[in-house]
């Protein structure tokens, strides 16, 4: 009878045991959710400082879980509590678990590295917010030091043409960098971008890093047909040699806002503005896009011919028709301008 009783007390403690390893699970099933609903892989980020509730909010926002108090009850069970919480960039694959998404914020899996890009951007602004998607900076804190003229200076550069500083690609960061870490990296990657042979080339065309970035960040406004790149920078180099305004269409839309402008007015050559590349000869004060690595190369390689203009074709290509002279550049512009009329497009 003692040895049924000792069996017994053996089996109960066993059933315990086996219960408490699997309350966590089995109370996800009393609970009705198991596997998150995001169809993706889904980054997630734990800012510094924040609070369970916050954390289980952003959950919620970003379709990970689908009720904070269940899930906070689960997490809790599975003793994730505020004081275990760790900042960082965690990655949920497809259909992740919720003992996943708990194990991973208790034990502190994030990332602690993360990755910056800025490409396709036209202003500061633009650049400061797509940093922002992926550090825990805040746009307006990398805004507030690139607007700073004395902190722009330390750098060689000015607000109005810190953006030529800041070269299109992905960067390594620390998911919690500093904003002046982060300029910081920024600089020394334009540095190592600057090579030697670059350097040659900018000081052959008798401009400086920030001039040969700003002909770029206009040339890629000009075309997206990266084999028309060289020539249509051609073309600037030989307006800028004879002392020939630039004639720019992309400077006007940059005094106006409107980058979906498909046709540029004669009243717009009248605007009063240093951009205004009708009224002013040489380059803008400053940048108009962050121009590519490609298009920078581009300007420094840029193709040597005797043309001094271009219009877009009228086929709407992407391509443009040079001429040399103002006679054969009008007769372009008349095609185009007729296509427009076709397409009725005035603006």
């Amino acid at each position: 009878m003692k040895k049924f009783k000792i069996i017994g007390l053996i089996l109960l403690v066993a059933a315990i045991a086996v219960g408490i390893y699997f309350y966590p699970t089995a109370s996800m099933y009393f609970y009705g959710k198991k596997t998150a609903s995001i169809d993706k892989q889904t980054a997630f980020y734990v800012p510094t400082g924040a609070t369970l509730e916050d954390v289980l909010n952003d959950l919620k926002t970003k379709g990970i879980i689908e009720n904070t108090e269940k899930f906070q009850e689960y997490a809790e069970l599975r003793n994730l509590k505020q004081e275990t919480l760790e900042a960082g960039k965690y990655v949920f694959p497809k259909n992740v678990v919720y003992s996943k998404v708990v194990e991973d914020l208790r034990k502190g899996n994030g990332k602690k590295e993360t990755q910056v890009t800025f490409n396709n951007a036209r202003t500061k602004k633009e650049v400061a917010e797509k940093i922002a998607l992926t550090v825990e900076l805040s746009a307006e804190d990398i805004l507030k030091l690139i607007t700073d003229e004395k902190f722009t200076s330390k750098y060689g550069f000015t607000p109005t043409t810190i953006n030529t500083m800041f070269i299109p690609n992905t960067y390594n960061v620390y998911w919690d960098i500093s904003a002046e870490d982060l300029i910081a990296k920024l600089a020394k990657e334009y540095k190592r971008f600057w090579t030697p042979a670059r350097k040659a080339k900018a000081k052959k065309l008798n401009m400086s890093q920030t001039e040969v970035s700003t002909l770029a960040s206009i040339v890629v406004c000009e075309t997206i047909k990266m084999d028309e790149a060289p020539k249509i920078a051609g073309v600037y180099v030989n307006r800028l040699r004879r002392g020939i305004p630039l004639d720019a269409d992309p400077t006007l839309k940059w005094v106006l806002g409107d980058f979906e402008i498909k046709r540029i007015l004669n009243k717009d050559k009248e605007l009063d503005s240093p951009y205004n590349t009708y009224k002013n000869r040489g380059l803008p004060p400053g940048p108009i896009y962050i121009p590519s690595v490609q298009y920078i190369d581009a300007v420094l390689n840029y193709e040597k011919h005797d043309y001094i203009f271009f219009c877009a074709k009228e086929d709407f290509s992407g391509y443009s028709n040079f001429a040399k002279t103002n006679r054969q550049h009008e007769a372009n512009a008349r095609k185009y301008h007729k296509a427009l009329n076709e397409r009725k497009i005035y603006r």
